[in-house]
């Protein structure tokens, strides 16, 4: 079987990053704050995602955005027709990381030419399989939706932002998805329930057929009606950035979904492992860097190093 194309929908940005410790650079300066960093959910998921599958982008870049990424995109077989250069300025975030690089703090946003985006679909995107649905406003999530024809497989992310300020277009997006990904806090939101076993069952009888809850450092947990999985985090020697984590994580799941062709039970088991993979990539370097040039081979190392650590032995 043939591997499936994915369509992601998503911002695209520059982040402006100050981390606790020097990161050194690839020229050898160690600094603690990086400036104009590309970033962004589709950008990091379909970079990821690219390793896989042959990929498809819908997102508005401003004026200000590099052409050299989009090429470089273009370069990894991701379709970019259906990013919109916009006049003016591109999304723009800046934050500070915590001393242990868990938690963070927004110090701005600016939204540009992100806060008019309405998502168009090209013509013959509507026919792609696969989608993922990155964090933006539910009701742009679900007009994506209403352009599409009958998707196989459909991920929706979403934050405490839409949880609480949209309630009602998030429940209309839940009844119509088929993976919902989200962390742990905006799980117990969600839900109002503490427990993450409760809160996701309460989650799952919304709508979406399939859940998965990110525990950063932790790993990911996994439900849907055949039963419950974990998968712990790769321990690595060297986090520098987990701005894009969650994005590439999302990324390698749907890619890996993509290539496999189904979405049982066992194939999401797996799909978490290679989402997991593909994650740790991510948080090794400062921006994409870590999953711009990512090969199949690369991931697939990694998901034997999470097999070998997770292997439990014969009593």
């Amino acid at each position: 079987m043939s591997t499936k194309s994915i369509l992601i929908v998503g911002s695209m940005a520059f982040d402006d990053l100050e981390f606790p410790i020097p990161v050194t650079t690839r020229t050898g300066e160690p600094r603690t704050i990086f400036e104009d960093v590309i970033g962004g959910s589709a950008t990091y998921a379909s970079l990821s995602a690219s390793a896989f599958a042959p990929v498809r982008v819908v997102a508005v870049v401003g004026r200000d955005f590099p052409e050299a990424t989009l090429e470089a995109m273009r370069a990894r077989g991701i379709d970019t027709l259906g990013i919109e250069r916009a006049d003016g300025l591109s999304f723009r975030w800046r934050g500070r990381y915590h001393e242990d690089l868990a938690g963070r703090t927004s110090l701005e946003t600016q939204l540009n030419v992100f806060q008019d985006f309405r998502p168009r679909l090209p013509a013959d995107y509507g026919t792609t399989p696969l989608v993922l649905l990155g964090n933006i406003h539910p009701g742009l999530q679900l007009e994506v939706l209403e352009q599409l024809e009958q998707p196989e497989f459909c991920v929706a992310d979403t934050m405490n932002f839409w949880i609480t300020g949209e309630e009602t277009l998030l429940a209309k997006l839940l009844r119509r998805i088929d993976l919902l990904v989200i962390n742990d806090e905006e799980a117990r939101l969600l839900s109002g329930i503490h427990n993450i076993a409760r809160a996701a069952k309460d989650i799952l009888a919304r709508g979406p057929k399939r859940l998965v809850i990110k525990r950063g450092e932790y790993g990911s947990i996994y439900f849907d009606d055949e039963g419950v999985f974990a998968a712990p985090a790769l321990l690595l020697e060297q986090v520098v950035d987990p701005t894009g984590a969650g994005d590439s994580f999302a990324g390698g799941l749907l890619g890996y979904l993509a290539e496999r062709g189904r979405y049982d039970h066992q194939s999401m088991r797996l799909a978490l492992v290679h989402g997991t993979a593909t994650a740790s990539f991510a948080v090794e370097h400062v921006g994409t860097d870590g999953v711009a040039s990512l090969s199949r081979a690369d991931v697939a190392a990694r998901v034997a190093r999470i097999r070998t650590l997770n292997q439990i032995a014969a009593e």
